[in-house]
């Protein structure tokens, strides 16, 4: 064979084992596309499910759920219902009083631990617990107390099995005025003891205003005169149906609402699932509670100063700071919310280590600062008044199933967001003390009540102003109302 020949022939050669070469690599890079396609894919779809979740999960209004109107939270049955409304009275009894004379010898003999430190950093500072001991044994005057109590007329009456404690107030002289219902609703550790000073600010004529109030003002179920529920479940969603159907039974089909803490959270579910029955809510704590008010808080950290809202920015931030005071001060809720019967035994079995839980509670979320300057503690409250609270907690032996609220609440958490996240179209009022838990940008609230007619700052109260503050908050009512009134839909 020529040599020109071969040569062409090996060129041939070379030229098809080039092909092959390029072919090959052609299909490896072709399979490698493939395969990168196939996984971006997945990625994005993966991202895109993520992103509708987080959509459907944090956004997305869902629709109101169907709930059962007449749940029977009672132990005994249905057929055995007593739906009368019955007189009530408060009675501290002798027993009683033997009982924490008793308990309180045992305290005077038992060895006293001091606190580390002058502050309440600790816990309760011994000094502010021997005060709370001294003027409970010596100046607390059970019978005094006793006529105290029994100043408004209280009734009780079933509601879905459990015996309702309320107190029910009209105005003695309305003249031709309007009287408007309005519920009040308390938080923990408070009881209708909060809105003693207030009832009688909101159910006394004003100059400038054509309206007056008729309270009802109950122990929420579980909560000292209110019998506790006798299966898990009542959270305060279940709660606000009890409110619904209690107004109902003294006869109220549409009426107002005042609320702060727990009783702002009922006072928001009964808002939100019976828009046609509640005229008006008016609220001390303003928060939404929802997923994503939560995420806009911590955005908008990022740059404090963009927010409008000057009143609440000092309030918001610096994070850092707010997150170690939650971290800090929230260790009962966390307590609460996963054995809430374990720590009920401790407290009812001591009257001071109650009176100590839920003092603290009041002093340190009224003026934080108090933790530092325990002298100061009681700068805001009455000791008495204190103690009254306290009392009726421990004359119904009641804390244990209230502390039962915070689990059954946690336990059904994925329904409270539900709720949080459906606007409500009822007329809402919110007023924010200088020293509450939480504050919130204006929009963020709008969010959840867009119908929202207005706010009022203070730059006084904590965050239980109905006692701490009530002709304040009396004065609130009245504005709000009287707004709501005006631009109501006809």
């Amino acid at each position: 064979m020529a040599p020109k020949k071969k040569d062409k022939i090996k060129d041939e050669k070379k030229d098809k084992i080039k092909d092959e070469m390029v072919a090959e690599t052609t299909a490896k890079q072709d399979k490698k596309n493939g395969w990168s396609l196939i996984v971006t894919s997945i990625i994005v779809g993966l991202l895109g499910a993520l992103v509708y979740r987080l959509y459907i999960s944090f956004v997305a209004v869902p629709e109101l759920p169907k709930f059962d109107l007449d749940v029977w939270w009672g132990a005994g049955p249905r057929s055995n219902q007593d739906i009368s409304i019955r007189p009530y009275r408060i009675l501290l009894l002798d027993s009683m009083q033997e009982n924490i004379r008793r308990k309180f010898e045992a305290y005077r003999r038992a060895t006293k631990i001091k606190s580390l430190n002058e502050s309440s950093s600790y816990g309760l500072n011994s000094d502010n617990l021997g005060q709370i001991f001294a003027h409970w044994q010596f100046k607390y005057n059970y019978r005094e107390r006793t006529r105290y109590f029994n100043k408004y007329d209280h009734f009780k009456t079933n509601i879905q099995g459990l015996d309702m404690h309320f107190i029910h107030v009209k105005p003695k002289n309305p003249g031709n005025m309007k009287v408007l219902p309005l519920l009040l609703l308390h938080g923990w550790p408070s009881s209708v003891k909060d809105f003693y000073e207030m009832i009688p600010l909101l159910t006394t004529p004003r100059n400038a205003y054509d309206f007056v109030f008729e309270i009802i003002a109950p122990s929420l179920p579980g909560f000292v005169h209110s019998q506790g529920a006798a299966r898990p479940g009542l959270t305060t969603y279940e709660i606000a149906i009890i409110m619904r159907n209690l107004m109902k039974r003294i006869g109220f089909n549409q009426f107002y609402i005042h609320g702060g803490d727990i009783g702002h959270a009922i006072g928001s579910h009964m808002a939100t699932i019976f828009p046609n029955q509640v005229l008006g809510f008016h609220t001390t704590t303003p928060i939404n509670y929802s997923y994503l008010a939560s995420m806009g808080w911590f955005i908008g950290s990022i740059c404090p100063k963009c927010l409008s809202d000057d009143y609440v920015r000092d309030k918001m931030y610096p994070l850092s700071d707010k997150i170690s005071f939650y971290l800090e001060e929230s260790g009962y809720l966390h307590l609460q919310s996963t054995k809430p019967d374990t720590i009920g035994i401790a407290l009812q079995d001591s009257p001071l280590g109650l009176a100590a839980y839920i003092i603290e509670r009041y002093l340190l979320y009224t003026n934080p600062n108090s933790k530092f300057t325990p002298e100061e503690a009681f700068s805001s409250y009455n000791m008495t008044d204190l103690l009254d609270n306290v009392m009726l907690y421990w004359s119904t032996g009641s804390i244990t199933t209230s502390l039962r609220l915070f689990k059954e609440t946690v336990k059904n958490y994925d329904m409270e967001q539900v709720l949080a996240r459906i606007p409500t179209s009822v007329p809402t009022w919110g007023l924010r003390t200088k020293n509450d838990l939480f504050h919130q940008n204006d929009n963020i609230i709008r969010w959840k009540y867009p119908n929202l007619r207005g706010l009022t700052n203070l730059e006084v109260g904590g965050h239980f102003p109905a006692f701490e503050i009530p002709s304040e908050v009396a004065s609130d009512i009245f504005k709000s109302v009287r707004k709501f009134l005006l631009t109501r839909k006809v």
